[in-house]
């Protein structure tokens, strides 16, 4: 897998540092530019949607795209294969992405593709809640 980036200007620097930081969550473009913008290096949208794509195309970024309605999300990928073998679980509340190494769901993927004749990209699916984090907060605020 390609990882050469080329990164050689303020703003290109801030955006893969930017990505990097948050590499727990999805992130989409309006995020992006207004960090940047606050960092003193703006990009116009055009730019970061041509430079997410390099880095999508390069593998050093994922995209996600949840329907029509909604712009692509992206998030920063280790250096590994970890990510493509596991599902994803994403706060509704907190925007965490929680990477889920489950067997049971596993499993599921291997029944679907036997029995089924379909097969499920783990590194594309995501479950939407929310996380024991925000749950217990949610359930401490309620007894106050």
């Amino acid at each position: 897998m390609k990882r050469d980036i080329g990164y050689n200007t303020k703003q290109k620097e801030n955006l893969m540092n930017y990505l990097v930081r948050n590499k727990e969550k999805h992130t989409n473009v309006q995020e992006i530019s207004a960090y940047l913008t606050s960092e003193g290096t703006p990009l116009g949208t055009a730019t970061i949607y041509r430079q997410l794509d390099k880095l999508v195309e390069s593998g050093v970024v994922r995209k996600f795209v949840i329907d029509g309605k909604m712009g692509a999300c992206y998030q920063y990928i280790e250096n590994t294969h970890e990510c493509r073998e596991h599902f994803h679980l994403k706060c509704l509340k907190c925007g965490r992405l929680i990477h889920l190494n489950c067997d049971h769901l596993m499993s599921i993927n291997e029944h679907i593709a036997k029995h089924h004749g379909f097969i499920i990209d783990p590194s594309q699916t995501v479950f939407y809640g929310v996380c024991a984090d925000c749950s217990a907060a949610d359930a401490s605020d309620g007894q106050e």
